[in-house]
């Protein structure tokens, strides 16, 4: 039923055609689209204005299971570059990638099919979850999300700017109030501009004493958030795993590794500012306007 209702479709698509109707409002009397109807009409002309030609042929192509396109190789290969080449990026990246390059247009999904051939994808991100309560930002400096990775004898103290995607890190070899401290200095007068609205953390130990004793001095309140929701510090969450995941992995690291992995983020900290692309900020890097 559903092809003679086609078939009648191309019939009238003609008539209407030979009757002088505008192609657009031949489309829409049909309700199919324009490039559909244009296809039909020129096909048809190809015939010899002979419909019923157009349609044994169009019968015919309709017959039998059709093959399956396929992804041409360089085109999959230039897909594995761009991901490596961008710290094992995500596919809306590797698209962006791909037409700035190249100048080529490929879905989403068709992209992570073909990284799934060669990469091992993580699950895909579980929607409809229950989630908590998150800070929210309307400008830059309003809120500073801080936490810390552990890496071994090494660990990195990070902070983000939910509004402006900026980050900064300090690797230190223990976890300590003083060390929080640290770094609050350094974030803050290297990265945030010595004083923001709202600075939240877990409430772990690195972020209680010293840390406290002289929060308030660059934030006018301090925030901690609750224990087990995750959810409450997504922004900084998100950076950690990108900072395994495009710079330090998942090894355990020694004491001695400190000034050569302390190189590697701050390189890593030039690119992720200028260079990487950040898909909440339009694609475009957070220091590049």
């Amino acid at each position: 039923m559903a092809e003679m209702n086609q078939i009648t479709k191309v019939v009238l698509c003609w008539e209407m055609f030979l009757s002088g109707t505008p192609v657009s409002h031949i489309a829409k009397h049909l309700q199919i689209s324009r490039d559909t109807a244009h296809r039909w009409i020129k096909e048809i002309k190809k015939q010899g204005g002979e419909p019923e030609l157009f349609l044994d042929n169009y019968l015919a192509a309709k017959k039998g299971s059709r093959r399956k396109r396929k992804v041409d190789g360089l085109l999959k290969k230039r897909i594995w570059r761009i991901r490596e080449d961008n710290k094992n990026c995500c596919g809306q990246k590797v698209r962006y990638h791909l037409e700035k390059e190249y100048g080529l247009k490929l879905g989403v999904t068709t992209i992570y099919k073909i990284l799934a051939e060669k990469y091992t994808l993580r699950t895909k991100w579980k929607k409809n979850q229950k989630r908590g309560l998150v800070p929210k930002a309307s400008k830059p400096r309003e809120v500073i999300q801080m936490d810390t990775v552990d890496f071994g004898d090494i660990f990195a103290f990070c902070g983000v700017d939910i509004f402006t995607k900026e980050v900064d890190v300090l690797l230190r070899t223990s976890l300590t109030s003083h060390d929080g401290h640290l770094f609050l200095k350094q974030a803050m007068r290297r990265r945030f501009d010595g004083y923001v609205e709202l600075i939240q953390t877990d409430g772990g130990s690195e972020f209680k004493d010293e840390f406290k004793q002289h929060v308030l001095e660059y934030a006018q309140r301090h925030r901690v958030a609750r224990p087990y929701k995750k959810n409450e510090q997504a922004y900084i969450e998100s950076f950690n795993r990108s900072l395994r995941k495009e710079c330090l992995g998942w090894s355990k690291y020694k004491t001695k590794d400190l000034p050569i992995l302390t190189k590697e983020v701050e390189d890593y900290l030039q690119y992720y500012h200028t260079k990487r692309p950040h898909l909440s900020l339009g694609m475009r890097p957070p220091l590049v306007k």
